[in-house]
């Protein structure tokens, strides 16, 4: 298990950074044009802009979870501002469900200083996404496009358009850091394919556009790694791939929810000599349950795909959906054998 505190950038409670921190686990066309060229990046920004939005959420945001979650909530009525941006015609806005989780009263304000009161479509806690709808009567909507986040490349220059700290369509750039990392999302389970970001990302910035230098989005702002020293940014941040959000992006506008692919087993890396995902616990009742795989089993493969770490085991299983059977390579001890499990729905929570 590789170490790391993140924090959701997305809370800002009376004008004070409210996402809490956690101890967890820790890809559009790059293109030839470089966003850290200031013609580029400015012609970036003037095409981008318009359709970026600042999001502020009202009401007792307690969130999903108890507080044990990387967003965890005072329980108390606070306001929470974040981000989103608009990607139809039709008033239809991205952004991250903790920006909105718990909120009794959302209003989006655009770049010319109109402001509307909008409702949630629909979130999904699993991936921490959201789309909130405004009454696009009368506004002159800016959309983004979306772009493909599983071309992107370590090195890719990227843009961060957002509001933190509350000062809104502030610009930050860097380079895609690191790819398929693992983040904890709102209901304590794991994100997968995260992009992790030296493009400056702070309370506010949560669910606000990712760029890449064509001006398209590659993913959701989400967290960002502050090793213990308080919630503003180190260098390192991660957004959430919008790949895996397209993929959900109808059931989010339609309100329907979104169901997710489920093992039930906790891992961590091998400490021996052969890589793979090392099963730590089991959850009852749970489709690794009924496989009969215990604690102890080290995890090697998913069907034909090569499985060499914890992570790895959360993105193949991400990769599947409900029902989907998939044939694991398990060691136990010198032993080796192909259990197939028939994978169940994730629930609200992992079991405790």
């Amino acid at each position: 298990m590789t170490g790391g505190i993140l924090a959701a950038t997305g809370n800002l409670a009376n004008g004070d950074p409210s996402g809490g921190t956690v101890i967890e686990r820790a890809s559009a066309s790059g293109g030839s044009a470089s966003p850290t060229s200031s013609g580029d990046v400015s012609g970036l920004y003037a095409d981008a802009s318009p359709a970026v939005v600042q999001i502020t959420s009202k009401g007792s945001a307690q969130g999903s979870g108890s507080g044990s979650g990387p967003f965890p909530q005072s329980g108390h009525s606070q306001t929470a501002t974040g981000t989103g941006f608009v990607i139809d015609d039709q008033g239809d806005i991205l952004t991250a469900a903790h920006v909105v989780d718990g909120g009794s009263e959302i209003t989006v304000t655009f770049q010319d200083g109109t402001t509307k009161t909008a409702d949630v479509s629909g979130k999904d806690d699993a991936t921490d996404a959201a789309v909130v709808k405004v009454d696009p009567s009368g506004l002159d909507l800016h959309t983004i496009k979306l772009g493909d986040s599983g071309s992107l490349q370590v090195g890719d220059q990227l843009a961060a358009i957002g509001s933190p700290f509350g000062y809104p369509e502030s610009l930050s750039t860097g380079v895609a850091s690191g790819l398929d990392r693992t983040i904890q999302a709102p209901n304590g389970f794991t994100v997968a394919h995260a992009i992790q970001t030296d493009a400056a990302l702070n309370p506010g910035n949560s669910g606000g556009p990712v760029l890449n230098s064509a001006g398209e989005v590659i993913g959701i702002a989400d967290q960002i790694a502050t090793n213990g020293g308080g919630d503003s940014f180190t260098g390192v941040g991660f957004a959430v791939p919008i790949n895996l959000v397209k993929d959900e992006l109808s059931q989010l506008e339609s309100g329907q929810s979104v169901e997710h692919a489920y093992l039930g087993v906790s891992t961590t890396n091998s400490v021996s000599g052969t890589p793979g995902a090392l099963v730590g616990s089991v959850a009852q009742g749970s489709p690794a349950a009924d496989a009969e795989i215990r604690a102890g089993d080290l995890i090697t493969s998913v069907d034909s795909a090569q499985v060499t770490s914890g992570d790895g085991l959360v993105a193949a299983i991400a990769g599947h959906k409900p029902g989907d059977k998939v044939t694991l390579t398990i060691h136990h001890g010198s032993e080796s054998n192909q259990v197939d499990v028939t994978l169940g729905t994730q629930p609200s929570q992992p079991s405790r």
